[in-house]
């Protein structure tokens, strides 16, 4: 059996405020191309298994944790802004210490995140692979976001939320355990017919476990993130992958990369959010095929 995303002990990087950010390495100890991979917001580690098993054998390849999640610490003086959890990547990246930098690969909140750190520090990045998010709030091409004071009034939700926190988390880790919350996602459509029960109840697992505050006031910075203007900067290589029926990112919000200069658009029909899952092998094919072709000519695969 390949590696997987589950079975390498963390390595830990130090946020600018000493936040503990883990992360972790699978692949050759120093060859071939290195990928950094970034989780969407609560993402469990198992969405990368196939991105792990199809890239770990060409080079290195790291995936990590935000602050509050997984094993990461929870967040010193600098909270849980976008910008931080750009800066926290930006230190993962330094301690892998790859040269040339590596191809950053970002699902859901996480391309936000990558691009906040191509806006800090271009020079870390060979290559983007951007799937399944888009570069601002979430929701920011639709029509009731558009209005003023919506995002303000989310924000102001989230923040009446947070005394709650102690209390809801406990009812949180019981429903995670849920045998109805997979149905139930599959109908309310965040959950694609082709995404493996077992998979998405991991993370649903993880995600009862883990620290709810984190959680919250990551989100509520979410709902202001806005890197749409890092578009037109971006010189290196881009693949943008794009769910036919995702819920969660709209169409709209991800079709606006298309303002990248250099960028494959790949639209996987079928597909929901947990893309990751539902074509994780063929997804894992093609970003390969990426990172390769940008090792070896510094260019991106004719489209397929």
């Amino acid at each position: 059996m390949g590696p997987t995303a589950t079975d390498a002990l963390p390595h830990t990087a130090f946020a600018t405020d000493g936040t503990p950010i883990a992360w972790y390495l699978h692949g050759p100890p120093a060859a071939g191309p290195s990928v950094v991979l970034t989780n969407g917001l609560s993402t469990s580690s198992n969405f990368w298994k196939h991105l792990v098993a199809a890239l770990a054998p060409i080079g290195r390849t790291a995936h990590w944790d935000y602050r509050g999640h997984g094993q990461s610490g929870r967040a010193g003086a600098h909270g849980y802004s976008i910008a931080t959890h750009a800066a926290d990547l930006e230190a993962v990246t330094r301690a892998l210490g790859a040269v040339p930098p590596p191809v950053h690969v970002a699902f859901s909140m996480g391309v936000t995140v990558v691009l906040e750190l191509y806006r800090r520090r271009p020079e870390l990045a060979s290559g983007l692979v951007l799937i399944a998010g888009g570069a601002d709030h979430p929701y920011a091409s639709s029509s009731a976001f558009r209005l003023p004071g919506a995002r303000r009034a989310v924000r102001a939700a989230l923040g009446a939320a947070s005394p709650l926190v102690p209390r809801i988390s406990p009812f949180l880790r019981r429903a995670s355990r849920s045998p109805a919350l997979y149905p139930l996602s599959r109908a309310l459509g965040t959950i694609g017919a082709r995404a493996p029960r077992a998979e998405v109840e991991t993370f649903f697992r993880a995600f009862g476990e883990m620290d709810h505050h984190a959680y919250l006031e990551t989100l509520r910075s979410l709902m202001e993130a806005r890197a749409s203007d890092v578009l037109a900067q971006i010189s290196v290589p881009t693949l943008v992958v794009a769910p036919e029926r995702d819920v969660m990112a709209l169409r709209g919000d991800v079709e606006a990369l298309r303002a990248i200069a250099d960028v494959d658009y790949w639209l996987l029909p079928g597909t929901g959010h947990a893309i990751l899952l539902e074509e994780g092998e063929r997804i894992g094919a093609r970003v390969r095929a990426f990172v390769e072709r940008i090792a070896i000519t510094g260019t991106r695969p004719a489209t397929a």
